[in-house]
């Protein structure tokens, strides 16, 4: 028997029917970890409001959600709501790991500045630590830095993005799983199939519509374009929502420009949108490696993608994708039109480099690695 915890700050959903949703990408990694341990249980936040499409259920009974408060934000009043409800996290985490074999703390996030110190001084549990951000990240808050200082200094594993030559022993380099086996076959084939038209090119964004994730700088560097060039393209997809989501649709009125606002979707529709478009465009400020990078490059998307933390280890500019040399609507335009510019045949070579690394972000590949090098 194995068997394991979780502890993350995941959002999770309560249904009309009762049914416990989470997010997608989350619970889509936990529900394949059945492959390799008898049961789960997900200590995570459970927030009272309705649940996104792009959320999804636990699809195993070896599975078991344990809810912790949705505490967490940048307002003063957040952080002090997370130390007003540490004593009961740690309680409900404590009971949790007692029932388990090993434990996973998915870092970094809010509650990590004092479960982190519990787990490490006061567990006896095997386990390991998940660093899912930017494991090199210059100027990054407070709690952040606390939290990587604390996971460098103990003894457990710790998985992180990306290869550096300075990281301690216990940090394990582990690319995030995304893919089935079999989205990796469909995905070839796709990329072998897959036509540039330069009369009719189809962009994608997906994350969350704020500032960081430079929506406002991908829409303004569409808006640079020349009306010969916007005519070009087909369709901008623009997946995801936030508090400014409206702010950003005004913005992109009387712009000349086909964006098309979806919203969240199911990972299937997401995935529907990956195989017609051409380039992902993702100019972020900060990411670990987001998996949608590695999911779009899988059905022949070229990354346009912001050179921070591990990405530049995965992207390489003008082979299978292109890095933008600054966070700016110059720099980003200046890789579109590379595009728009370039020669089917070219392009087609891009997205077939593309295959190489793929397998490595499968749930199959990941799996096999945590019983061979954290178990």
């Amino acid at each position: 028997m194995r068997t394991l915890t979780i502890i993350s700050h995941t959002e999770h959903y309560k249904k009309a029917d009762g049914t416990i949703v989470g997010l997608g990408s989350t619970v889509t990694e936990i529900n394949h970890l059945i492959a390799v341990f008898d049961s789960v249980i997900h200590v995570a936040m459970l927030h009272e409001v309705a649940a996104p499409p792009s959320a999804l259920p636990y699809t195993s009974d070896k599975i078991t959600f344990v809810a912790l408060p949705a505490v967490g934000g940048t307002k003063i009043k957040d952080k002090l709501a997370i130390l007003f409800q540490a004593p009961n996290i740690v309680a409900t985490i404590k009971k949790a790991i007692h029932q388990t074999d090993y434990f996973q703390f998915r870092a970094p996030t809010g509650i990590g500045v004092f479960v982190i110190p519990y787990i490490t001084l006061f567990s006896a549990n095997k386990g390991w630590f998940k660093y899912a951000g930017n494991w090199k990240q210059e100027n990054a808050p407070l709690a952040y830095r606390f939290q990587r200082w604390l996971l460098q200094k103990q003894k457990r594993k710790v998985t992180i993005n990306g290869v550096w030559p300075d990281q301690p022993k216990q940090c394990l380099t582990f690319e995030n799983p995304c893919l089935t086996e079999a989205e990796v076959a469909l995905g070839q084939s796709i990329s072998e199939n897959k036509v540039l038209d330069n009369a009719s090119l189809h962009f994608c964004f997906v994350g969350r519509l704020e500032e960081e994730k430079g929506i406002g700088v991908l829409i303004e560097a569409f808006k640079i374009l020349t009306e010969t060039e916007k005519r070009k393209l087909h369709t901008i997809h623009i997946v995801g929502d936030g508090k400014a989501k409206q702010k950003y649709i005004d913005s992109t009125k009387n712009s000349g420009l086909p964006f098309q606002f979806h919203g969240f979707l199911s990972r299937e529709d997401v995935h529907n949108i990956y195989k017609t478009a051409h380039a992902i465009v993702l100019p972020s400020a900060s990411e670990g490696f987001p998996k949608v990078i590695a999911e779009a490059m899988n059905y022949g998307c070229l990354p346009i993608v912001s050179n921070v933390s591990s990405i530049g280890q995965y992207v390489q500019s003008d082979k299978n994708g292109f890095l933008l040399d600054a966070i700016s609507s110059d720099s980003l335009v200046a890789s579109i039109r590379k595009v728009l510019e370039l020669k089917p045949v070219l392009f087609s070579e891009m997205i077939q480099t593309q295959g190489a690394a793929i397998h490595k972000f499968t749930y199959s590949y990941y799996n096999t690695r945590i019983v061979h090098e954290l178990l």
